[in-house]
């Protein structure tokens, strides 16, 4: 079921539920960002009880594509259990251009969760959103994501290198995209 901009539906797949942020769920997402082997491939450091408060609380308001924020958070649930969080905005709304993003809890990777949550995410965007293009961009040392990406149907388009400062060290970034045209 599509999730829709003006209510609080799920999007569900074969195994997940889809929902939007609430603040309980700080705790849960601070469990998981506050992992070094998380945070080592993100712009931020391992979040604090603090950073989770801050960061939910944003994600909170992203409510829907259509919506003031230009953007959907999402949480991934297992059987009632938050294992990750999506994230989805138009980087160029006129255009209809998005960028993707994701973080999936290791301790529930290699079972394909993080692909059915995020080729759900992107068939909500390219066929109740109408996107063009979007595209999810990483660290390169980030071989689960490119994977990831890749499975999901996306492009890799570029690898940029030492293209961003990042605790402490330059790091390469890989772009993928997926257009309109690839979706079936």
């Amino acid at each position: 079921m599509p999730m829709d901009d003006h209510s609080l539906t799920v999007l569900t797949t074969h195994r997940l539920r889809l929902r939007l942020h609430t603040p309980g769920d700080a705790g849960t997402l601070r469990r998981i960002y506050s992992q070094k082997d998380v945070a080592r491939h993100l712009l931020d450091d391992p979040w604090t009880e603090e950073d989770a408060a801050r960061h939910v609380a944003d994600r909170c308001v992203k409510i829907g594509m259509d919506g003031d924020s230009g953007a959907l958070a999402v949480i991934i649930e297992e059987d009632g259990q938050v294992v990750g969080d999506v994230l989805l905005w138009w980087t160029d709304r006129e255009h209809r251009i998005a960028e993707i993003g994701w973080v999936l809890d290791p301790a529930y990777g290699g079972r394909g969760l993080a692909r059915e949550a995020v080729s759900a995410v992107l068939d909500l965007a390219f066929r109740h959103h109408q996107a063009h293009r979007i595209a999810a961009q990483m660290d390169a040392r980030n071989a689960a994501s490119s994977r990831l990406a890749a499975a999901v149907g996306m492009t890799r388009e570029a690898h940029l290198r030492q293209d961003w400062w990042n605790k402490g060290e330059w790091t390469d970034t890989v772009i993928y995209g997926m257009l309109d045209c690839d979706v079936d």
